[in-house]
């Protein structure tokens, strides 16, 4: 094998290119770019790449090489949620708190559920050697997620990024996405130390963390007026650090620490320029890749476990979809905006993705449970653009009876 550092590059290469061929396919059949990266961190996986061509997925990813992608992957996620923080504007949700909170419990709360239901019902044949316990709550936690870097992509690859459903969406992806990152980490203590000693030391460490972030760094660097690059990369990289140590994933760190920079358009927009390019067609792709290189879907051979795939995704868009709808209508939403909402809520793919590493990596879930959990996060952040513009289509009538009315 060549020098690993070297072999690294040509690993890169081939993901970029795999990227924007997959990219483009599925573009041309108005799924976002986020879609094609998945489809492709699969495709170069064993799943296809690895079916195929064993010895050249050997080749292209040996052990090193994946260790070092891994390295990448981590610091494309940071840098990624650095950037969704930033943009994103509390000022935008006045007057709508109520809603933005009936929205995230009840994309929490009904998912949650129904995935407990589930995750019984599959423990006797998936759950091995793991607890009960632990394995239903693991389950509920992943379920539960909202794919908060996927929902922020496709809300501006279909124009609903700044308008006020779009961020209603994302501030409730937010909350949903801390509270399952927290239900998580107390899953892993439990499994870890077999005690919720561990989970509740999680969650009061979380609280400082924030309240660090925002009562104390973020006064500091408003006085800074505009922050140079170099200290928002650093406040980016020991929050994301803080935010490991405290027991929740980087990535809330890297969100966070962009949620607390000074609000100066000219200063966001200048970083934004700065960084996109290099996290969205080198570092994110990465991420998808090493996904895809833990997904076996050739591992998937009889029709039972396909029929726990159909039912898996099937329990998945009834929480989210159905459960965030419903209580968006009830708080006073058109069901219009209250099913577009369930739908942008229904996104899993990159934060699922992470969820579902982690549970692997702990030994939480099977390779079988982590596929069929994948496949689950395709199908679903698949469904939205489609159902996105099937919803505009209907909206679009209402909005040009209602001109021609004015008009007569």
């Amino acid at each position: 094998m060549s020098d690993p550092k070297v072999a690294t590059l040509l690993a890169l290469a081939a993901i970029i290119l795999t990227v924007w061929v997959f990219g483009r396919l599925l573009g041309r059949i108005g799924q976002p770019p986020v879609i094609g990266e998945i489809v492709a961190g699969i495709v170069l996986g064993p799943s296809l790449l690895g079916l195929l061509a064993p010895e050249a997925s050997r080749w292209l990813f040996p052990a090193p090489v994946v260790s070092a992608l891994g390295i990448l992957a981590q610091v494309g996620l940071v840098l990624f949620m650095f950037m969704i923080g930033m943009e994103l504007d509390l000022r935008r949700l006045r007057g709508h708190g109520t809603r933005v909170v009936t929205t995230a419990v009840a994309s929490i709360v009904v998912p949650l559920a129904l995935a407990l239901v589930l995750a019984v019902a599959l423990y006797p044949a998936y759950g091995g050697s793991v607890n009960k316990l632990v394995f239903c709550l693991y389950i509920g936690a992943a379920m539960a997620i909202t794919a908060f870097p996927v929902l922020a992509r496709i809300l501006k690859d279909t124009g609903l990024a700044g308008t006020r459903v779009g961020t209603i969406s994302l501030v409730s992806a937010a909350i949903n996405d801390a509270f399952a990152w927290c239900l998580l980490a107390f899953v892993l203590a439990l499994g870890r130390a077999g005690g919720p000693g561990g989970g509740i030391r999680t969650i009061v460490l979380s609280v400082i963390f924030v309240a660090v972030m925002i009562f104390a760094v973020r006064p500091l660097l408003a006085r800074l007026g505009d922050v140079p690059i170099w200290l928002a990369l650093l406040v980016m990289l020991l929050a994301a650090w803080c935010a490991d140590q405290a027991g929740i994933h980087v990535i809330f760190g890297g969100f966070l620490a962009g949620a607390i920079m000074p609000r100066r358009e000219a200063w966001l927009r200048s970083v934004h320029e700065r960084l996109d390019v290099v996290v969205s067609y080198l570092l994110l792709p990465v991420f998808f890749v090493m996904s895809g290189l833990s997904t076996h879907v050739e591992g998937l051979r009889t029709a039972a476990v396909w029929g726990v795939v159909a039912l898996v995704i099937v329990v998945a868009a009834l929480g989210k979809l159905g459960g965030t709808a419903v209580s968006a209508r009830l708080v006073g939403e058109s069901w219009t905006d209250a099913v577009t909402l369930g739908v942008l809520m229904n996104t899993r793919g990159l934060t699922e993705l992470v969820v579902l590493s982690i549970g692997l990596q702990a030994g939480l879930i099977s390779s079988t449970v982590y596929t069929v959990m994948v496949l689950m996060a395709l199908v679903t952040t698949l469904m939205a653009p489609p159902l996105l513009r099937l919803i505009e289509a209907r909206r679009r009538p209402v909005t040009a009876g209602s001109e021609l009315v004015a008009v007569s």
